[in-house]
């Protein structure tokens, strides 16, 4: 038996599924499994302890989605897994309530997920997976033994990207802004440029010019290729894109279409929320205009940094490209680049003995209308992943809003059941036969 941080994972018991790592996606499954004990299950992640984004934990930040849209409750609202339920039991709920907030307090979320991770006795930490193999069942090799399972769950998440030509420069004076907590002090004084214009970058531009004293920054430059600093559309038919059923339309469409779509409407899931961009607003004229400080902030969108050097004294030399003026060259020297430009889905290595049987489309594994890969093995074994077919399944797929509804979707798989009951949307968005009449037409 494997014992980790007192649970325990019995290497001779054969599992219905195993899940490999545990953020949101995978803890999502895990909680709506644990009402399925017929359904064995454990859960792994090479972290010691849960972590969620911790390293741009900033104060005052918050979740861009609402608080229905927990591990669960989307999918069965009765879950003892909710966000609702970890309130409940922590005794301040009524709290709460009082504290009418806008928006859930991305720290407060955190919490919630942690907690849902200690309360389930099927997540263990600390045990990398280091291969998936494959014969009459699956064989996960662990950092400390073996596993077997009918059927692997996969939601490893996503790590920091940088452009290429940034990874050798990483390190205390540029870095992504996953490690800002950790990284963004001792600022006092320096100039100080964010690049990215989502809503990590804005946030961390938002943390930097709202020092004070010792601790403010000569000077803030805000870089990023947007046209503008742009809003999250928020709006309630765009909303609807973050419903099942039009997942499910979206994985009709062909992959021309697809990349088309994500392109064009990637502010409704990477734009700014407007609470956010009215502080900066507020926080850039109070500097201006009122105490006085003209030379703090500097705005440049619409710019690509084509080239990033070193300077004297330790500093940075960026080149800057303008999208409608590409024949003219900027720059901007600084002594420390946060780089706020998002992420891309962490390596499955592990599956490397399996790869010449998985089927890809693009850069993704193909996943069928159950997000299990397609291979060449028998039905009744699969490999679902989670949070890592965008290209397939739209912009929704990365984010929180369809996170309880694919758990079930992949849950009801396992128990070979059928519970979905959402209502179709308001939109029509399948095309009709030819011919045929539309309704109240």
């Amino acid at each position: 038996m494997i014992l980790v941080h007192g649970a325990g994972i019995d290497q001779q018991r054969h599992y219905r599924c195993v899940g490999i790592g545990v953020g949101p996606a995978n803890l999502s499954l895990a909680a709506l499994m644990h009402g399925h004990p017929e359904l064995t299950n454990i859960f792994v992640d090479k972290k010691e302890t849960f972590g969620w984004h911790d390293g741009q934990q900033m104060p005052n930040t918050t979740i861009q989605v609402s608080m229905l849209k927990d591990l669960v409750t989307l999918s069965q609202p009765t879950n003892q897994f909710s966000f609702l339920a970890y309130l409940h039991e922590s005794g301040r709920l009524y709290h709460y309530l009082n504290a009418q907030f806008d928006a859930v307090p991305r720290q407060e979320f955190r919490n919630y997920m942690e907690w849902a991770s200690q309360k389930n006795e099927n997540i263990v930490f600390g045990q990398e997976v280091l291969s998936v193999e494959f014969s009459d069942l699956f064989r996960v090799r662990l950092s400390g033994g073996t596993l077997t399972a009918d059927n692997v769950v996969i939601g490893v998440g996503v790590r920091p990207w940088v452009p290429p030509q940034v990874t050798a420069y990483l390190g205390d004076r540029q870095f992504h802004v996953s490690d800002f907590l950790t990284k963004a002090d001792g600022l006092g004084g320096l100039r100080v440029g964010v690049v990215g214009g989502g809503q990590s970058g804005a946030e961390a531009f938002l943390d930097l010019i709202s020092r004070t004293g010792p601790d403010m920054p000569r000077r803030v430059v805000w870089i990023s290729r947007r046209p503008n600093y742009l809003p999250l559309d928020d709006s309630p038919f765009t909303n609807d894109y973050y419903m099942p059923g039009y997942s499910d339309y979206f994985a009709s469409l062909d992959a021309v279409t697809r990349k088309a779509f994500n392109a064009r409407h990637l502010l409704t899931s990477d734009g700014i929320s407007e609470a956010t961009l009215r502080l900066i607003y507020q926080r850039i004229y109070t500097h201006r205009f009122i105490n006085g400080y003209t030379d703090l902030v500097a705005l440049y969108p619409n710019r690509q940094v084509s080239r990033v050097a070193r300077a004297p004294a330790g500093a940075w030399h960026l080149t800057l490209t303008h999208n409608e003026h590409p024949g003219v060259a900027e720059s901007a020297e600084l002594d420390v680049v946060v780089w706020a430009t998002g992420f891309a889905p962490a390596p499955t290595d592990f599956l490397h003995p399996l790869n010449a049987r998985l089927e890809r489309e693009g850069d993704e594994y193909k996943i069928d209308n159950s997000f299990a890969i397609q291979w060449d093995g028998p039905p009744d074994h699969n490999i679902f992943i989670q949070n890592a077919a965008r290209g397939q399944r739209g912009l929704a797929d990365p984010n929180l809003s369809l996170n309880a509804w694919r758990s079930q979707r992949i849950l009801d798989r396992l128990r070979g059941v059928r519970t979905e009951h959402h209502l179709d949307s308001f939109i029509e968005w399948m095309t009709k036969p030819a011919g045929a009449k539309l309704q109240g037409a």
